[in-house]
């Protein structure tokens, strides 16, 4: 069996450290939860899903991993934040950053629209059952294909957005390197992450995924090693959720508001 190499930031042109963070829970997560408790086909939120803000509770999620980073010495706190541009992303890095006592002047702050979340085209909104109910095809297509190259009409893939994930990586070496960064994004962009920095294949990453779904605000994070072939970000920790459980915040685990259910 030929392997995949981890991607891209197999060079000294890589940060430090890199952390990459689910955002805290979401309206969005809340309704999903509702909905399928419920049995309903569709999740009952009227926001676009850029636009989902957090729950009180991702508020207290988005604090405590602040008061975690502010008691971490100068020189182990973050440099760079980069945010996917969807409210409850950009929510959790402004709230994390002021619990933190860090401001413009001492983190560089960059909105990317390729960190956005995994877009679910048509079946955007409905949970499980509402896709068996109304797209009974896909469901039967997506069961077949499974989800990491399954592309739902309107929608990605999950190798559509580790293209555009690669991108990202491109840019932390080219701009980035030997600082410290933190991603803020969204579950599937933590999981493509990990596909492409520890060298994974699809079946290793789908069974991370079936294992556990990530939670909101842990942090999983890599550190750059110069003797790991040739040099690499290595990963230190997987969904971290330590500065939670410091804070008594509860851990959540839900899948964000758009698209279907795990296979």
């Amino acid at each position: 069996m030929v392997h995949r190499h981890p991607t891209d930031m197999v060079t000294s042109a890589s940060p430090a450290q890199l952390w990459i963070t689910r955002h805290g829970q979401s309206a969005g997560n809340v309704a999903r939860d509702a909905a399928e408790l419920a049995g309903l086909p569709v999740i009952d939120i009227a926001h676009r899903d850029i636009d989902v803000p957090l729950s009180p509770l991702g508020q207290d999620q988005a604090q405590a991993l602040g008061h975690w980073m502010r008691n971490l010495p100068d020189a182990a706190r973050p440099e760079v934040v980069l945010c996917s541009p969807y409210l409850r992303a950009v929510d959790t890095a402004r709230i994390m950053l002021e619990a933190a006592g860090m401001t413009q002047a001492n983190v560089v702050q960059v909105l990317d629209e390729r960190l956005r979340e995994k877009e679910f085209g048509i079946l955007d909104r409905l949970t499980r059952y509402g896709i068996q109910q109304k797209y009974p095809e896909l469901d039967e297509q997506r069961q077949h294909v499974g989800k990491f190259y399954f592309r739902p009409p309107g929608g990605e893939s999950w190798c559509d957005v580790i293209l555009r994930l690669r991108g990202i990586s491109e840019t932390l070496g080219r701009h980035y390197p030997g600082r410290r960064v933190m991603i803020i994004a969204h579950q599937v962009i933590v999981n493509c992450f990990r596909y492409l920095l520890e060298g994974l294949t699809e079946r290793e990453i789908l069974a991370i995924d079936r294992m556990a779904d990530v939670p909101n605000c842990a942090v999983t994070s890599y550190r750059f090693d110069p003797h790991a072939g040739g040099g690499r970000l290595v990963l230190e920790a997987a969904n971290f959720v330590q500065p939670l459980v410091q804070e008594n915040t509860p851990v959540t685990t839900r899948p964000d508001t758009a698209g279907a259910a795990k296979p």
